[in-house]
Order: structure tokens, then sequence, then C-alpha cells
């Protein structure tokens, strides 16, 4: 079989991250700093480190290197910088694919200062926005894969039926076990105050519907277990 080819790969060709997943004040750099042509600085992060995650065979890491999404085995160490601080990092990105529905989480960090030999404080370490980056490219990730298609101005739910965008923000009828759509509606009205601006979608969920909040909130577990929403923030309850 002919040898894999050394291409360099910019950051910004990666599926697993991308600019706009980066919080204000955050950017993604073309390049790892110090790489050059023909290297694999990941692969190479993880040797040094002696990360050992998974074990694959040389004709899944070929299949990989080939195909359009080259992260799916492996993790990939990706670069970002602060603009204020100029602070440095290397966080390690990895698909999750036993999880429902698949997602990606940040498996490994290298916090560095501007200037070498500076020190970190505690305080920036609690400042890197790792939950907010993961649920960034966990919603951008999702919305590429969404299960309802828009056709014209109306939305097509897994059943067939199709409704108006305006219906979404409409009280659910009927009960789950008499409606094939219910779990889909109450994702799509999710999705839908969450891009209106709504601060607790869980909440509102609840009024529209008025049921107690602990049932919206039990309804939106099952509808990411089933894939319909992408996985929640880590760390926060009662607003997802």
């Amino acid at each position: 079989m002919p040898p894999i080819p050394d291409t360099p790969r910019s950051q910004r060709l990666g599926s697993l991250i991308r600019g706009e997943d980066l919080p204000a004040g955050w950017y993604l750099p073309d390049r790892y700093p110090g790489e050059r042509d023909g290297e694999d600085i990941s692969d190479l992060i993880d040797q040094i480190l002696g990360y050992d995650d998974s074990q694959v065979t040389e004709e899944q890491r070929r299949n990989q290197m080939e195909s359009d999404l080259p992260e799916t085995i492996d993790g990939r160490w990706r670069y970002i910088e602060h603009t204020d601080t100029r602070t440095r990092v290397l966080i390690r990105l990895q698909r999750q694919t036993w999880r429902t529905p698949p997602e990606i989480r940040v498996t490994g960090v290298i916090h560095l200062p501007r200037i070498p030999g500076d020190s970190i404080t505690s305080q920036q370490l609690r400042e890197l926005p790792i939950a907010r980056i993961e649920a960034n490219i966990n919603k951008r990730m999702f919305d590429m894969e969404r299960v309802a298609t828009i056709t014209g101005d109306r939305i097509k739910l897994p059943s067939g039926r199709r409704i108006r965008e305006r219906e979404i923000a409409e009280k659910i009828t009927p009960d789950p076990k008499q409606n094939p759509d219910f779990y889909q509606l109450v994702a799509l009205q999710h999705d839908w105050l969450a891009r209106n601006g709504e601060r607790n979608p869980s909440a509102e969920i609840a009024r529209i519907n008025e049921v107690p909040l602990s049932t919206a909130q039990g309804w939106l577990v099952k509808a990411r277990s089933l894939g319909l929403l992408p996985p929640g923030r880590r760390g926060r309850r009662g607003s997802s």
C-alpha cells in the first residue's frame, strides 16, 4: 500500500472545532505554534505525554487519514489563544461515539502563559471556558445533522406531518404516548426559545405547556437521550 502523504493540515480545515465555537476573546490560529510541514503535532504531543487512549490498527489509521472527518478515531489536540492576555492553550478534543447522541468532549488541556516562564494562576485556569467550548461545538455539529427538515415555511416532522414555525411556540398536545412527534416538538420548542434569547428554556417550556418544571426537564432529558437535542452543558441544571 502507498504511504500516507505527509501533508500539513490547517487547524481551520478540521471538523472538531471552528472559530465560531470559541467564546468571545478567544480565537483559533491557523497553525500550531512551531509547527513545521509534514509534522503531525497532535500525534507527537500524544506520544510525548504517553496518551494512549485507544488501540487502532494501521488500516483504521489509514482510513482515518483518508476520511473527510480525520478526527474520528483518536482525539486531536487543537491550539487556541486568548486575544487580550495572549494565553496559549492546547485542548484535546475527542468524539464520544458511545454517547447518545454522539458528542465531543475535551479530554486533555495544556495551559501555557504568554511569556515562557511566567506563572499561571488558579484564576486563569478557572476562566478557561471548557464547558462553553464543548457546548458550542456540539450545538454546531448537532445542527448540521438535525432530524427535522425545513421545506419552505414548513417544518417536516419524522411522522411526515408538517407544521409552521409559529406553531412551535404553542402548547404541545397530546401526551407522548399518543403523539409520535411529541419529543421532536419538545426539542424544536427548546431550540426555538434558545434561538430567540430565552435564558431558561426549560422553565418557559413548563409555562407554555402548563406542566411542572420537573416534568418539562424530564421531557428534555428524554429528547436528548433520543438524539433530538445536543448534549447539555456540564455543571448546569434548569436552564438547559
